[in-house]
């Protein structure tokens, strides 16, 4: 009779759970590619940047001149330019795609937490300008100034949101490397977490969406949406100076609507890219096993949001008249 040693037992086990190594590699790799490029990319960004809202200041003039024929053009443009001011590297896509990719998440939930977090950021725009502006009827200096505490907020939530994230998995870690103690089964056994006898006694992903995340779920959408959108603090600035300051409303939501567009897309993405390698780690490893594996992901991912929240708080700093790439 033949034994069976334990140890390569352990490794076949650890082999199921390549596509979580596959995807921290993948990061690491992403993140090494993206510090090499980020000067080169900042530049042509601005650049790009001031020519948009030069093209958005011609038509914020044109509809002061004649609403009705400049409309149109004007809400069309400021859609296509939150589709592609999305498209850029910050820190709203480092929240929503370290989130789907380390956390068990629903499509419907995950659309909706981009098109929350999309419309907060327009409406924290309108907001600002029309208190800072209007009721407060402060210099336009204040305006930029208030963006700028604005946005580092948002960076701090993101740190207190990686911070919540990595002792949740922290304290779920240590909960499944408690060693079991099972002895027998009996008439009268009592099933618990750490009884031994091989049943998931651990909530499923949809009874923790459910239940415990509303509050990570707040955060994401607080740390997204509280920075307002550069673009739209432009547009509704110039469109306050030249009288046109509705038109301008209109335009800072068309662009929130667009954003939301772009962020929704690579939440679809995401979501798709973690469901084929849950597919793909399939059902061959031990469930306590596979629970390691992704809760140690979602610490992974929790930690990339802290390292994130620090390097942007330390980078941020107010920029004239409001000119942000991202």
């Amino acid at each position: 009779m033949s034994i069976i040693s334990p140890a390569p037992i352990r490794s076949r086990r650890w082999l199921h759970l390549w596509p979580v190594a596959l995807f921290l590699l993948l990061a690491f790799v992403g993140g090494f590619w993206l510090w090499q490029v980020w000067p080169q990319v900042m530049i042509k960004s601005i650049i790009w940047q001031r020519e948009l809202n030069q093209q958005m200041s011609g038509l914020l003039q044109a509809v002061a001149e004649n609403p009705t024929k400049a409309g149109g053009s004007l809400l069309a443009f400021s859609f296509l330019y939150g589709v592609l001011h999305a498209l850029g590297p910050g820190h709203g896509k480092v929240v929503i795609t370290t989130w789907l990719a380390t956390h068990p998440s629903k499509l419907k939930s995950s659309i909706g937490l981009t098109l929350a977090a999309s419309l907060l950021q327009g409406f924290v725009a309108i907001g600002l300008v029309v208190v800072v502006l209007t009721l407060l009827a402060l210099p336009a200096r204040q305006l930029h100034l208030s963006s700028f505490w604005l946005e580092k907020g948002s960076y701090a939530l993101v740190g207190v949101l990686g911070l919540m994230l990595c002792g949740r998995a922290l304290k779920k870690l240590h909960q499944l490397m408690k060693k079991p103690t099972f002895t027998s089964f009996t008439p009268h056994h009592v099933h618990d977490a750490n009884c031994g006898c091989g049943h998931q006694h651990m909530p499923s992903p949809t009874l923790m969406e459910k239940g415990g995340d509303w509050r990570a779920r707040l955060m994401i959408i607080l740390s997204m949406g509280m920075r307002p959108c550069s673009g739209a603090i432009m547009v509704l600035l110039f469109s306050k100076v030249i009288g046109v300051f509705s038109w301008g409303v209109v335009s800072a939501l068309a662009m929130a609507a667009g954003t939301s567009i772009t962020i929704s897309s690579l939440a679809l993405l995401v979501h798709s890219f973690r469901q084929l390698a849950v597919r793909l780690s399939g059902n061959k490893a031990p469930v306590l096993w596979r629970q390691i594996g992704w809760t140690t992901l979602a610490f992974t991912g929790g930690a990339v949001l802290v390292v994130a929240a620090v390097v942007m708080w330390l980078s941020a700093v107010p920029v004239g008249r409001g000119l942000r790439p991202f």
